[in-house]
């Protein structure tokens, strides 16, 4: 997970400054290794992680076969105009999430898009939801055809209170 950014909350204007590995890298690697593999190779730091992580801050914490689990801490960064976390922010990491449990069961050479995402924000987030730990949003696949998958996301709080669910189409791309 990355770390806080310090705030100085005196100050009007804040900056916040990041990094990401050239994405060609994984994307070679993603060619060469099944689903699952892949994925726990970018867990586990072997491989860099999607850009996106980095500009938001999430992170991949779990890959088992078919469920994965990003973690999230909001921070101030990730606010809309009136103080609550960015709904885009919410559906990123349901989208991912939904995604990722797709791809972990994915043989090598094969991949996904979203056909579709619908979310439903139950709550509000705001910067002090994670106080006591990051956010986590767990993905799973419900149904793996030939062709499409099915999958589902929530997103909890540390104290386990549900804020957000998405359900996704998914296309496989086969050759």
């Amino acid at each position: 997970m990355a770390e806080r950014p310090v705030v100085d909350r005196k100050a009007t204007t804040r900056r916040r400054v990041h990094e990401w590995e050239d994405p060609a890298r994984a994307a070679t690697a993603a060619a060469a290794l099944d689903g699952l593999g892949f994925l726990r190779a970018a867990a586990a730091g072997e491989l860099p992680g999607a850009p996106v992580m980095a500009t938001l801050g999430f992170a991949l914490a779990v890959v088992e076969p078919g469920r994965v689990v990003f973690e999230l801490r909001p921070e101030e960064f990730h606010c809309n105009a009136i103080g609550g976390v960015h709904g885009g922010v919410y559906a990123t990491v349901l989208d991912s999430a939904t995604g990722c449990a797709t791809h972990s069961l994915l043989p090598a050479g094969v991949g996904y898009t979203s056909l579709d995402l619908t979310v439903k924000f139950l709550r509000g987030v705001t910067v002090d939801a994670a106080a006591d730990g990051p956010l986590r949003c767990e993905g799973t696949v419900v149904h793996l055809g030939r062709r499409t998958a099915l999958a589902t996301a929530e997103l909890r709080g540390p104290d386990g209170r549900l804020y957000a669910t998405a359900t996704s189409s998914l296309l496989i791309l086969r050759d």
